[in-house]
């Protein structure tokens, strides 16, 4: 589902992007009907029953895990999400908090009044290493769920109502927002592999039993280095092949004026 979201955010991004320079009007109006509304849906599910659920399992399985996401060090029914604060590890506390109250409770466990635990009920030896960068990590990532789908409303009403062609601030967002995503992704991903420290095998495998004994400081180093190379490289290659598709656009538009349509070679 996560695919989908970015991939329907790039095709909105193509399509805003052929509006504001005037060509390939069909295209682009094809690619911000679809991509808009695909978007929105899309973003919707990955809230919801996917994150719903997503969040359940982890209040039922790893409830240390749910306490450091929230920033939550001593438990209570009626548990809010924190909209705003700063977890503050070393006087147990968040700091600043603006809560929504029993919001964490409803979502965990289905009942504002059911309990949360707190990280005060557990060992600080099975607490998540960096409790602060995935309480970060989190909040980012649901911060920018809510933005996709409030974003994406807002454009698909806009294209309903006839005037998202004409609204060059909006296809200037809807253009520049591509990039979220996938931003949105990885914070998903460092939240889970965050949160599911110090176990390799959540309860039963912890990491620092996990490293391999023959192979050396300096070969793990060069094997990560080694990666994160061939990644950026396949990044800029995905980067440069595909502004280069986009700029030439599609092999021909199918124009329709006055009830006829003919075909025109593309720009």
């Amino acid at each position: 589902m996560a695919a989908l979201v970015t991939g329907s955010f790039v095709v909105t991004a193509v399509g805003a992007f052929y509006t504001l320079r005037r060509v390939h009007p069909s295209q682009a109006q094809l690619y911000l009907r679809a991509g808009t509304l695909v978007a929105l849906v899309a973003s919707v599910l990955v809230a919801v029953p996917t994150g719903d659920q997503q969040a359940k399992m982890v209040g039922n399985h790893q409830p240390v895990t749910l306490a450091a996401m929230e920033g939550r060090f001593a438990g209570g029914t009626m548990a809010g999400v924190a909209i705003v604060g700063q977890p503050n590890v070393a006087a147990r506390r968040l700091d600043n908090p603006i809560e929504v109250p029993g919001a964490l409770s409803f979502l965990a466990y289905g009942h504002f009044g059911s309990f949360v635990h707190g990280l005060d009920q557990y060992p600080t030896n099975i607490w998540p290493d960096n409790i602060e960068l995935l309480y970060y990590s989190f909040h980012l990532m649901i911060t920018l769920g809510t933005i996709f789908i409030v974003l994406m409303a807002y454009a698909t009403l806009q294209n309903w109502r006839g005037r998202l062609a004409s609204s060059n601030w909006l296809l200037w967002v809807l253009m520049l927002a591509f990039p979220f995503p996938y931003i949105a992704n990885t914070l998903g991903w460092m939240t889970a592999e965050l949160g599911r420290q110090p176990w390799l095998i959540y309860g039963v495998f912890p990491t620092r039993e996990g490293y391999s004994k023959v192979v050396s400081n300096g070969n793990t180093i060069f094997t990560l280095i080694g990666f994160v190379g061939l990644y950026f490289v396949l990044g800029l290659l995905f980067l440069v092949l595909e502004g280069r598709e986009i700029g030439r656009g599609p092999d021909e538009a199918v124009v329709v004026s006055r009830g006829e349509e003919h075909e025109t070679p593309a720009a």
